[in-house]
Formats: C-alpha cells, sequence, structure tokens
C-alpha cells in the first residue's frame, strides 16, 4: 500500500514540471504574442493594427482608441468580401485615404521580397492590384496619387486615379539593377528600397548599381527535380569590385532622368546607403562613405538650383557606422548620433553643419534615437545599465531630461502622431512583452494594451532555471555575462559547462529581455545537467566606442581570447567539471566557437559552429571591409585569425553544419575547413542541411538541427 502511495505521489509531483523538447520549443509553443504592424493615425486619435488568422487564411486591420483601447472600426477585414485578399501586411498614404496590402510574398534574402499588392481606397471601397505580377517596394507618393515600384529590376509609377502605369526605366537587366538595392547592400546596410519621393510627388530619386564587374558566386539547388540546378548571384568578397553607381531624378512632368553629378568627390560617394528628400525643402539628402567607410558625409543634393553640397562629416581612425535614420527639423537642421565623445550621442547639427550641439552627454551610449517633437528629442540609452534599455526625453539644449519608462529591463517605445502617448513595451529575462500606453510627457501610465500572462501561466508546468545576470573582470575588462544553473542545482557536484556567444562587432547577447526559442533550449539542456554560460568580449556593443572597435583589422582575435579566459575563469568554480567544457556559436559565433576549440585545446573539449566565417577573405566587401580593411593592406589580420590556418591543432569533439544554399556566409567556408581537417587527420563530425540558407529552417529543419546538437553534446559533453 505505502508502495502504490508513493507511486501517486511521485507521478502527481512529475506531472507537475514538464521537460522541455525540441518539438515543442521549435513548433513555437513557447511563442509570446505580439503588436503586429501597428500604425499611428494623423488625422484621428486612433491606432490601427492587423490581425492574422494564417490557419482561416483571415486578416483584418482593426482600429482602436488609444485610452480604452475599444475597438473603434475595423477598417478591412478579407473575410467580409471575395475581392479582398488574405493579406499579411498593410501600409497607409499620408493622407490615409488609401492602403497598399500585401499579399502572397516569397522572401528572395534577409529583407527583400516579392509578392502581390493591392491598393485599396478607404472612401469608395474600391480595391485593385498596383500591378499583375510579382513586385518588390510599393511605395505612395505624399499626395496618395501614385505609386512608385520595382518590376524585373526596373522602376515604375502608377498613376491611381487613371490607373496607368508608366515605366520609368528599362535598364533593368542581370546587371543593372534600378530602385532596389544590390545583395551586399540589403545585408550590410540593412537597403533594400533605394528610391524616394519629393515632397510635391513631382520627383523620383533613385539609386541605380550596375554589377556588370561585380564577380558571380554560384550555388547547386538540389531541390526534388532529377537534375539539380545552379543559383548564381552576385556577391562581392573582400578587395572584389563592387557595384558602380549612378544617383539620377526622374521628373514626372517631363517624363525625363537626369543624373546627380558625383563625380568631384568620387571616393567619398564610394557607398550610398540611405537616401532621402526632405519633408520642407526641394532638396535630396544622401548619406555617403568611402570604401574603407572611414569617412562618413551627409550630401543634400537641391532641386532647383541643380548644386550639390556636403552639408555634415564625420571621419575615423577605424570605422563608421551610418545613421539608420535621420530626424530633420523643420528648418532642414537635424538630429546626428556620433560616437566622437567615446560614446553614441545624440548632436544637433545646424545650418548646414556650420553648427553642432551635443545634446547627450556620458560615459554611456544612446541606444537609438526614438523622435523628436516640437523642442524635445525621446530616445532609448543605456545610462541606467548597459544591459536594458530606457526611453528618457530631453530639450533640445540638452535640459531637461527625464526618464519616461521603468529603469530597469528592456523598454521600446512607438509614439503617437502627436506625440501625446506612446505604445511602451517592456520585457525583461522572468517577462514576456508587456504592451502599455503612457504618457509622453511624464510617463504616467494610462493602460495596460496586451500581456503575455498566459504564457507565464502556461510555462508554470515547466521547470525553469533563473538567468543570473553579473559582471566579471577578464583581460582588463570588465565584462557582461549571464548563467543558467540545472533547477536542482547541487554546489557540491560538478556539472558540464556549455558556453554560447556570438561575439560580432557591435552585438549584444547579454541582454535583460525574455526567451527566445535558443533560450529555450538553453533552458532545456539545464533540466538536463548542464550549466549555461555566455559572454560578451571585447568588440560587442553598447560599453563606448573604445570597447567596440579594439578588434578594428584583427577581427576574431581578442574575441577568441576573451571566450577563452571566460572558460578558464569558470572552470575554477568547484562546481564546473573543467575537462566537460563547450562552446557553440552561429556564423561569427560559429567562427568565435571554431577559434576556441583550436586556440583553447587546453581548456575546451567540444564545440560546435554552424555557419561559420572561417576566411574573412571568404566574406563581403562591406562588412568585411569596415572592421578589416583591404586584404592586400592586412594580411596578416586576415590569415592570423582564421581557423583554416590552425585545423593541426584539434583535439577536441567538433560538430560542423551548415546549410548548402547559405547566401551570406557560403558553404565554401566549411568545406574549406573539412579539407585543412582532413589533410592534418583530425576526426571530426559535419552535418549539410540541403537547400538551406544561413538561418536552416523550413519544415522539421529546426528540430532536426537542436536535436542533433542536443545528443552531440548529450554524448561527448
Amino acid at each position: 500500500m505505502r508502495y502504490i502511495l508513493f507511486l501517486l505521489f511521485f507521478n502527481s509531483v512529475f506531472s507537475q514540471q514538464n521537460l522541455l523538447i525540441n518539438e515543442d520549443i521549435w513548433n513555437f509553443e513557447f511563442e509570446q504574442k505580439t503588436y503586429k504592424s501597428i500604425y499611428h493615425f494623423k488625422t484621428k486619435n486612433y491606432y490601427s493594427t492587423i490581425e492574422i488568422d494564417r490557419n482561416q487564411k483571415k486578416s483584418k486591420i482593426v482600429l482602436r482608441a488609444y485610452e480604452t483601447g475599444e475597438v473603434v472600426d475595423v477598417i478591412l477585414d478579407s473575410s467580409s468580401s471575395a475581392k479582398i485578399p488574405f493579406f499579411t501586411d498593410y501600409f497607409f498614404s499620408s493622407d490615409e485615404k488609401k492602403i497598399i496590402l500585401e499579399t502572397n510574398s516569397y522572401p528572395l534574402y534577409r529583407r527583400s521580397k516579392l509578392a502581390e499588392y493591392y491598393t485599396y481606397d478607404v472612401i469608395s471601397d474600391e480595391i485593385n492590384y498596383v500591378f499583375n505580377g510579382l513586385i518588390q517596394e510599393p511605395f505612395f507618393s505624399p499626395d496618395g496619387e501614385k505609386v512608385a515600384f520595382v518590376y524585373n529590376r526596373n522602376l515604375y509609377v502608377k498613376f491611381l486615379k487613371k490607373n496607368v502605369i508608366k515605366q520609368v526605366t528599362v535598364s533593368g537587366s542581370e546587371n543593372i539593377i534600378n530602385g532596389i538595392a544590390d545583395w551586399v547592400y540589403e545585408e550590410e546596410f540593412g537597403l533594400v528600397r533605394a528610391f524616394d519621393w519629393d515632397k510635391d510627388s513631382n520627383n523620383l530619386a533613385f539609386i541605380v548599381f550596375d554589377e556588370t564587374d561585380v564577380p558571380k558566386y554560384s550555388m547547386k539547388i538540389f531541390g526534388n527535380n532529377l537534375y539539380p540546378f545552379e543559383y548564381s548571384f552576385k556577391y562581392p568578397k573582400a578587395g572584389e569590385i563592387n557595384s558602380s553607381l549612378n544617383l539620377k531624378i526622374y521628373n514626372l512632368e517631363s517624363e525625363k532622368t537626369s543624373s546627380i553629378d558625383l563625380s568631384i568627390n568620387k571616393n567619398d560617394y564610394y557607398y550610398i546607403p540611405r537616401l532621402k528628400f526632405s519633408s520642407y525643402s526641394n532638396k535630396l539628402f544622401f548619406q555617403s562613405l568611402n570604401r574603407l567607410q572611414n569617412k562618413l558625409s551627409l550630401t543634400a543634393y537641391d532641386l532647383d538650383a541643380k548644386s550639390i553640397k556636403t552639408v555634415f562629416e564625420e571621419k575615423d581612425n577605424r570605422y563608421l557606422d551610418i545613421q539608420e535614420k535621420i530626424f530633420f527639423l523643420n528648418n532642414d537642421n537635424f538630429l546626428w548620433i556620433s560616437d566622437r565623445s567615446g560614446f553614441n550621442h545624440i548632436y544637433l547639427v545646424e545650418n548646414e553643419g556650420k553648427s553642432l550641439n551635443q545634446i547627450t552627454s556620458g560615459n554611456w551610449d544612446v541606444a537609438k534615437l526614438l523622435g523628436v517633437n516640437e523642442n524635445t528629442v525621446y530616445y532609448s540609452s543605456t545610462e541606467d545599465n548597459s544591459i536594458e534599455r530606457v526611453i528618457y526625453r530631453i530639450n533640445l539644449n540638452g535640459k531637461n531630461k527625464k526618464a519616461i519608462s521603468p529603469k530597469t529591463g528592456f523598454n521600446g517605445a512607438s509614439f503617437t502622431s502627436n506625440y501625446k502617448y506612446f505604445i511602451h513595451t517592456f520585457e525583461d529575462s522572468n517577462t514576456p512583452l508587456v504592451y502599455y500606453l503612457r504618457e509622453s510627457k511624464t510617463g504616467e501610465l494610462v493602460r495596460r494594451i496586451m500581456d503575455n500572462n498566459e504564457l507565464l501561466k502556461k510555462l508554470e508546468l515547466y521547470s525553469l532555471s533563473t538567468k543570473v545576470f553579473s559582471k566579471i573582470n577578464i583581460n582588463g575588462q570588465e565584462l557582461n555575462m549571464w548563467m543558467i544553473k540545472p533547477t536542482n542545482f547541487n554546489p557540491k557536484k560538478k556539472y558540464p559547462l556549455l558556453i554560447y556567444q556570438y561575439s560580432g562587432p557591435g552585438s549584444q547577447e547579454v541582454e535583460n529581455r525574455w526567451n527566445n526559442n535558443r533560450d529555450f533550449w538553453h533552458q532545456m539542456l539545464a533540466q538536463r545537467g548542464y550549466i549555461i554560460a555566455c559572454l560578451d568580449g571585447r568588440g560587442t556593443g553598447f560599453k563606448g566606442k573604445k570597447f567596440k572597435k579594439v578588434t578594428y583589422r584583427q577581427l576574431a582575435k581578442f574575441e577568441t581570447e576573451d571566450q577563452i579566459s571566460f572558460a578558464k575563469y569558470l572552470s575554477r568554480h568547484p562546481y564546473i567539471d573543467k575537462n566537460r567544457i563547450g562552446i557553440w556559436g552561429w556564423s561569427y559565433g560559429g567562427l568565435i566557437s571554431t577559434n576556441c576549440i583550436l586556440k583553447g585545446n587546453d581548456i575546451f573539449s567540444l564545440a560546435i559552429a554552424i555557419a561559420p566565417v572561417t576566411n574573412w577573405r571568404f566574406y563581403d566587401t562591406i562588412y568585411t571591409e569596415r572592421f578589416m580593411g583591404l586584404p592586400k593592406n592586412n594580411s596578416e589580420g586576415y590569415d592570423l585569425n582564421s581557423p583554416l590556418n590552425f585545423a593541426h591543432l584539434l583535439e577536441g569533439d567538433y560538430l560542423l553544419i551548415h546549410g548548402s544554399a547559405d547566401d551570406n556566409v557560403h558553404l565554401q567556408n566549411t568545406m574549406r575547413m573539412v579539407e585543412e581537417l582532413i589533410q592534418e587527420d583530425k576526426q571530426f563530425e559535419w552535418m549539410i542541411y540541403p537547400d538551406k540558407n544561413h538561418g536552416i529552417y523550413g519544415g522539421n529543419t529546426s528540430i532536426h538541427l537542436y536535436n542533433k546538437m542536443t545528443t552531440f553534446i548529450e554524448k561527448k559533453l
């Protein structure tokens, strides 16, 4: 009888604490709810979001009141009429009388896609194709009467009233792209739409990318047919030729295209990563960089005077980051973020660059410039903690700074058009996303919009560990780390350790944020008796210019040293088994984990590298040259930090994984690493995922990948 009662008690306790499995994690059983496509109306005191039911193929745009959250209207519902398609995104015209609907989208690369688009007239309830085919980047003119878009690498304009389409360019071809960025701009500058409307909707500025001399990269797509086929695209590797650029203006009235003469400062205009017409004058502003990316210029082209002038310039002895977005004031003065003081701070640039006034200051970084309204600037910063984000407001003169969000956790903000309110997002390592409405002036809470309490309740059934954040001193630096221990942790026992890292320039993995799927996988390993730890070493972000740029011209050197030192530091803890220490990472993290198992073979017994760069000569121009310079001028920096040259040092267990259709970090990196290991007679394991890109996902792929890694870790570590 006692035996039966004990079994009942044991089963009851066990049933209350479920264990994580990869099938649940990678089928997104623990995915948090988020708001999709928030739009703040300018003409009414409402905001809209999209609600999508992918199973039922239904979507709708819902209009809500800020103060109450009450549904005021359903602007559009795909289930209300057969003529309205199931759509997955939407974009309003400036006057909010028309909407572009996106449907049937197909990804091209990391940010670009092809899709079908419709325009919907809110007033007349009419819906029409933008173009009968798959197009890219449809974009309303400011007057809402036209839509510019790209089809087959040519730029078009649709006149909505007349339902007429005008082809602007005819040169689009295998080598010429009009108005859409080439592969390397998209990947490294985050640029896809390379055109913009002027404020009067009379002119279109666009970049022409000429890829004629850019080397081509080819890879096999195996598919399901009898024969695989070759997929080729232009990819400039470090030191190779980039696209040549032309910056052009198309005038809709004259139907003529003119070129902006960039020959005077040709070297300074090597890259043009951003272009934007002023909302207040007839000027086109564009950012440009020289090839080494240590000189960043903002140039204005005056449409009326047909003149060009550099209005601001930054220089650095290492490298510069572009401005993600420049906030212009009504007199074409603008806000600019610069690390010239040693940390990222906001500056007011006036009188075409003649006056520069620093608005924020201190030994901390402005993480993001969020908006400006009249005399007030809104931003997020690391002032309170480098692993967190707090929302602040400050006057243009640098006075009256005030935090308008909690001073802990990771805070984000989306401001209403009149800046009366902002939708505030909050998360930390114990709290999934919560959405609030707050007053912009005071930060005072108006209401809670949405939370993820249902997810928290669901997770109560699982035994999860606490992620503990701390700071440690390694190699003369104070570094951020976190650690996850098994829930039944016993300090008298010894545990195997797995280190996770990414380590890339300006990145951050030690953040006080809620779990992504990778975090849940780490939790699963902790349930199985592993300690998981992570360190942001030198070269990562949000700790100032010197800390971030120390890796210049020698990527992977300090990052590898810091992870090796981290492992040795943790190995001295009595509960860490110093003979069972592993490391893993993806992409840049795969490079570092590979270097660590080679150069740190006295401390690491296992490493997993997914899609690693194994020699920077194989990677693209923009990213690599920004941090390494040209190969011909820095051969030592390229070679001394390449794991290809240290394959003979492998002693531990090494798992190498790659997707065969990785357009970003090419399979070539892994194949060359494999060959070096073979020639050194080193045993290892490897896995190639057919036709998968850099993310290695789709169908059952993620489950298979993480099951493979889990099995490898459990067998070898």
